[in-house]
């Protein structure tokens, strides 16, 4: 077969979704719906020849991330061995374990930078939202350990409905955590977020008036953070380059150690994704029957296949395809040329507008 990876250069960065374990319970997690259990999880020994294999390929970052990363007893083991092969590592966490002594042993290990998510500028609404009682006070407290230690923070604040009246107040939650950098990330409606879309969808006046304080915000605090911004795909009109492209460059490790080329991949039913268990990640790469499918344009059908956007776009999401058109060949409902766009649209306006408020919550029960 023609190895379309051979035209590719190898991924700049690799994540570890070391766990699907967490102590928080966020409705609208990135985690797939059905968990990994603890059992299934890579080992530490598997780890390690992970990050050697990674680092062998060129791999310049590695993000360890979850569920909680700092759940499992050998993570700064992990990221000592990340350190010692020459990746830049990156702890994408909830913190509400971060406490001094993890911290202290992390920043010896040569952690680069760490990711605090946040879900709103007070403890109530907060706690409430990630259904775990004094997890926001934990999270400050994480921070200014962070900052104490010499590492670079970025805060990411996930935004949706019941909290967008809060932007204001999370930029300067931000700024008063001393983060370098602030993501304020729309919710994306896949996995645990599409069950609570009717919940958590903006009204459209919300949206514009979040695009306002943002804007007003990145000139006001000229870079110090730096704001990135990422608006719901039902409000937006062309789709964005999901993860850079299909399998393009960056990977992503489950818990169990399928390689995916994002999040949600495995909720492509009929798809199957390689294990590092079985095949070098070089190999996987090079060769996935799965990670080769949507990589590139080659696959694309009309309007995607003459579309002059097709090598910026590289065809959108083909979850969001799946989830929303049942084909995830189709065109991403995000684009203004596919035919569900119009439905889409309306579709979040009219959720928005009846203004539902229950929540289902992400649930762990792989224990063992």
């Amino acid at each position: 077969m023609t190895h379309i990876a051979a035209e590719l250069d190898i991924p700049l960065a690799a994540m570890g979704e070391m766990t699907h374990r967490c102590p928080l319970h966020c409705p609208y997690c990135s985690n797939p719906v059905s968990l990994a259990k603890a059992s299934d999880e890579l080992s530490t020994d598997e780890w390690r020849r992970v990050l050697d294999e990674l680092a062998g390929l060129g791999v310049l970052q590695f993000h360890f991330s979850g569920g909680e990363p700092l759940v499992r007893r050998d993570i700064v083991e992990l990221v000592a061995h990340a350190t010692k092969v020459g990746l830049y590592t990156n702890l994408i966490t909830s913190a509400v374990l971060l406490d001094e002594a993890k911290m202290t042993a992390l920043a010896e290990a040569g952690l680069n930078h760490v990711q605090i998510s946040i879900q709103g500028a007070d403890a109530a609404s907060a706690d409430r939202i990630a259904g775990f009682k004094g997890g926001h006070d934990k999270k400050l407290a994480a921070a200014k350990r962070v900052r104490e230690a010499g590492i670079p923070l970025t805060v990411n604040a996930v935004m949706h409905r019941q909290n967008l009246d809060q932007l204001s107040d999370i930029v300067e939650l931000a700024v008063a955590m001393d983060a370098s950098r602030l993501e304020v990330a729309h919710v994306q409606y896949y996995g645990w977020a599409l069950k609570n879309r009717a919940a958590l969808i903006p009204t459209p006046d919300q949206l514009d008036e979040a695009t306002h304080i943002v804007d007003a915000a990145r000139v006001r605090l000229k870079g110090r953070p730096l704001i990135d911004y990422v608006i719901p795909d039902y409000y937006a009109e062309t789709p964005k380059t999901c993860m850079g492209g299909w399998a393009r460059s960056f990977l992503i490790l489950s818990p169990a150690g399928k390689v995916l080329p994002c999040h949600a991949a495995e909720s492509l039913t009929g798809l199957s994704f390689d294990s590092v268990r079985d095949r070098s990640i070089a190999d996987i790469w090079r060769d996935s029957p799965a990670l080769n499918l949507y990589r590139g344009t080659g696959w694309m059908a009309e309007p995607c296949r003459s579309c002059d956007f097709r090598e910026i776009d590289l065809g959108g999401c083909r979850c969001q395809a799946f989830a929303l058109a049942g084909d995830a060949a189709a065109t991403d409902p995000a684009c203004g040329r596919s035919p569900l766009h119009r439905e889409l649209f309306f579709l979040a306006v009219t959720e928005a507008s009846e203004d539902r408020r229950t929540l289902v919550y992400r649930k762990y029960a792989g224990q063992s």
